[in-house]
């Protein structure tokens, strides 16, 4: 596999620098910063980096508009676009959410530890998603509401009837914020089946990441509010 390539965006120039060395101290390359969305979304354009740590909020074009932006860029033939881990200081549910929305592999607090940042931006550039069980809980509570909309809990998606019964139910339990391990334990399965089984509901679904099977799962109706844990 080749070096990781990361684009920086935050508004803070200590932020930045921090962040930068961290990721240089793990031998990942910092390819570009950024200090708001635009310079994000220019970066990204220019250098074409595996990751992208976005601060959600930044003056001007924030965060969220930067990330669709940059993920509904093709980019060059054959090349897909970057994973993106949302930075906040703000705990707060909606912004979870409104990063998965947007189509963000990952959430993270800025108060992360430089192991747990390195191991972040490793995680989902092999096309994980960086969304604990807790915090999967807490989303679903919050904002996966069924009366959202007159057709928002309505059957699934048209895709989600191509998917297998054991698909199904690798995709409930993935929205249930289970670990590859996690999964193959309660599905009695080696983590290499499991694995094989997510890039085919990946492909079927049209999706990038577990993020966004998460999000589907609960916008379709698969999965409710009241089975959301594990």
């Amino acid at each position: 596999m080749s070096a990781l390539r990361v684009v920086v965006a935050d508004d803070q120039a200590l932020v930045r620098t921090g962040f930068r060395l961290i990721l240089e101290s793990e031998g990942i390359e910092v390819t570009a910063e950024a200090e708001d969305g635009e310079q994000a979304v220019a970066a990204v354009r220019r250098t074409r980096p595996d990751v992208v740590l976005m601060d959600i909020r930044m003056p001007g074009l924030d965060g969220l508009e930067a990330t669709r932006r940059i993920l509904a860029d093709p980019g060059p033939a054959g090349q897909e676009p970057p994973r993106i881990i949302m930075l906040t200081t703000f705990d707060l549910d909606h912004y979870v959410y409104a990063a998965m929305a947007a189509g963000a592999s990952g959430f993270l607090l800025k108060d992360v530890t430089p192991e747990h940042l390195a191991a972040a931006v490793r995680l989902v550039r092999t096309g994980d998603a960086l969304l604990a069980p807790a915090i999967t809980r807490r989303l679903v509570e919050r904002f996966a509401r069924p009366d959202t909309g007159p057709d928002a809990a309505s059957a699934p998606h048209r895709e989600l009837a191509t998917l297998t019964p054991r698909e199904l139910e690798v995709t409930t339990l993935l929205a249930r914020g289970l670990s590859n391990a996690e999964l193959a334990a309660r599905l009695g399965l080696s983590e290499a089946t499991v694995k094989t089984h997510v890039a085919r509901i990946l492909a079927k679904l049209g999706l990038r990441d577990r993020a966004q099977v998460v999000v589907a799962a609960y916008e379709t109706g698969l999965v409710s509010v009241g089975s959301s844990q594990a």
